[in-house]
């Protein structure tokens, strides 16, 4: 496999939680790219991409200069993944909050040459909303709207038609609202709830979510917030929403997406590193990381007997 970029996306402009900017360089610190490396993956941080301000500084800014601010960031961040990609590395990027996933994808599907992309989008939340529905105003609540072409016009600029919606498959959903719900039904989009999840159990879901994500495209990505987890598994979370997706389910199931030929990215999102307990949910980050791209045991094995 390709050498893995890790690219911190320390913005927490689009999110009531601004705690979330200080995620990347926190799991930096916590040796993230080291302890991967330690399992086999040939893992570097490639670029730490931050806001023009940073939260602690500007506690104060006002909200319609927030979108202006996610903007930015993710247009920044866009050209740090697709840079990734034209070197030849397979993009991690490491939020920050969900708004970044305007970024992220726009920049996969640049670096890519906008060939069809799927999307598996592992979330409490459906990120569908337009400033027309939203009723916190929080871009992190848009970032899906704007990727299949809905919503705030610079978002939409930035990544609108990056997804189309029959490539797009939820997993884990169970809080939104009726407005983005509503788009996402128009489109017909594949929403797994949480409910479906427990019902059918995460192998079978997951291998539907891959079916959509891969039918017609030329690759797919994973984004997975860390909200959409059990807050007993992943307790460093702003939004923390009971009876989510179970850590040791989940990154069994993602094992079966390890290595596979037309996984283009992953996106791991909204980590709060003051909020962590005993590091679990930086060692959630790690266990997810290597689930999806870590190296088969028999890979491991020649490698060291070469």
């Amino acid at each position: 496999m390709a050498e893995i970029a890790l690219i911190g996306a320390a913005s927490g402009w689009g999110a009531g939680f601004r705690h979330t900017e200080e995620g990347p360089p926190a799991l930096k610190a916590l040796g993230l790219a080291e302890r991967l490396r330690e399992r086999g993956l040939a893992a570097e941080w490639r670029a730490m991409v931050r806001s023009e301000k940073r939260w602690r500084q500007h506690p104060r800014v006002r909200r319609p200069e927030t979108f202006g601010l996610v903007a930015r960031h993710a247009s920044a961040l866009a050209h740090e993944v697709a840079r990734a990609i034209a070197a030849g590395r397979f993009p991690v990027v490491l939020g920050g909050d969900h708004a970044i996933a305007m970024g992220s994808w726009a920049g996969v599907a640049r670096g890519h040459g906008h060939a069809p992309l799927g999307l598996i989008w592992l979330d409490a939340h459906l990120d569908a909303h337009t400033p027309e529905t939203t009723p916190s105003m929080n871009p992190h609540g848009m970032s899906a709207a704007a990727l299949l072409g809905h919503g705030y016009g610079p978002f939409v600029d930035l990544c609108g038609g990056v997804l189309r919606p029959e490539h797009l498959c939820y997993v884990g959903a169970r809080s939104y609202e009726s407005g983005e719900m509503a788009l996402l039904h128009r489109l017909g989009v594949r929403i797994i709830e949480m409910a479906e999840v427990k019902h059918r159990g995460m192998d079978a879901v997951l291998a539907e979510a891959l079916a959509i994500a891969t039918n017609g495209t030329a690759g797919f990505g994973v984004t997975i917030d860390l909200d959409g987890f059990d807050p007993a598994d992943a307790p460093a979370i702003g939004l923390k929403e009971p009876d989510g997706l179970r850590a040791a389910a989940t990154c069994a199931a993602l094992s079966r997406l390890a290595r596979h030929e037309k996984l283009r990215a992953l996106e791991i999102v909204e980590y709060i590193a003051e909020f962590d307990e005993k590091e679990r949910t930086a060692d959630l980050v790690r266990d997810l990381i290597l689930a999806v791209l870590a190296p088969a045991p028999a890979d491991l094995a020649l490698a060291a007997a070469g």
